[in-house]
């Protein structure tokens, strides 16, 4: 296999991105965490990236060719942990002992003991000036890896990102690439209400970016918007998604920012997720 192609290119999106959402309830849900909601928005963008995408090696998490990767949304960390031990960096057992006492995989995304995390996160409005910063040590040394960052919608409220757009744009950073995962509800309410973002498309091309849209669950459209820019731009992606996506009760509600699945929900959302009745 050449150096340059995917390490895994036998998964499937979609069969993965549902395994991602059936370890993130079950991870919640054991270390009675939050952010579930987060979580089951981004797992369709998460699969496409590692399972299409991305240049890795999970039994050389360090090799220097690799893409790296920035989840800029931390709080959505259970998704990205349940990605890894999918894909091999370290055992899938390991993701029970999610956000507990003595766990190194902590409810935010943390490097620490965890192969395959490039950074740390959970401040929002970090990720993407680091990955910035990642992408220009890469083109200072004529490397063909990629990095992507994904943000939340919400974390677009941060000032530091729009001078990571502005500082991207200027070096012509054409091998990054920012995925927004545009589920239109942050912390306590729907973006629209706690500041307005639009016109989104707009402001990311008078920052500099290609900027391309599509739907965000749609494996096929993801990889089409995730590919290399044509020109010297970098490239962001808005990425339309439903907070809390492949659980009917979790779907647009806020409530599933914070909440955790317990008992009856569990199960309920479990079952969903396995396509069978809910006895």
């Amino acid at each position: 296999m050449n150096d340059l192609t995917p390490v895994v290119t036998k998964l499937d999106p979609k069969d993965l991105a549902l395994r991602i959402r059936k370890h993130a309830v079950r991870m919640t849900s054991l270390g009675r965490s939050s952010h579930v909601g987060s979580v089951l928005s981004c797992a369709d963008i998460l699969a496409t990236l590692y399972a299409r995408l991305m240049r890795v090696r999970p039994h050389e998490p360090l090799w220097p060719d690799r893409d790296r990767f920035i989840m800029s949304k931390g709080h959505a960390g259970a998704g990205l942990y349940a990605t890894l031990a999918e894909l091999g960096f370290f055992p899938i057992e390991r993701l029970d002992t999610h956000c507990q006492n003595g766990s190194t995989l902590c409810g935010h995304v943390a490097t620490h003991g965890i192969p395959g995390v490039d950074f740390s996160t959970g401040s929002l409005g970090h990720g993407l000036p680091v990955g910035a910063g990642i992408a220009y040590a890469l083109k200072i040394r004529a490397a063909t890896s990629r990095t992507f960052v994904l943000l939340s919608d919400g974390e677009l409220d941060e000032g530091s990102n729009w001078e990571a757009f502005l500082f991207a744009s200027h070096h012509q950073l054409s091998n990054i690439c920012v995925i927004v995962d545009y589920n239109k509800i942050q912390s306590l309410a729907p973006v629209s209400e706690t500041l307005g973002l639009e016109p989104l498309m707009d402001k990311f091309r008078a920052f500099g970016w290609e900027a391309r849209e599509c739907d965000g669950h749609d494996h096929k459209a993801l990889e089409r918007a995730l590919a290399p820019a044509s020109d010297r731009a970098p490239v962001v992606v808005l990425a339309n998604t439903i907070k809390g996506c492949g659980v009917s009760f979790m779907q647009h509600s806020v409530l599933w920012h914070y909440r955790t699945p317990q008992g009856d929900e569990f199960m309920a959302a479990m079952a969903e997720l396995e396509g069978t009745p809910n006895a």
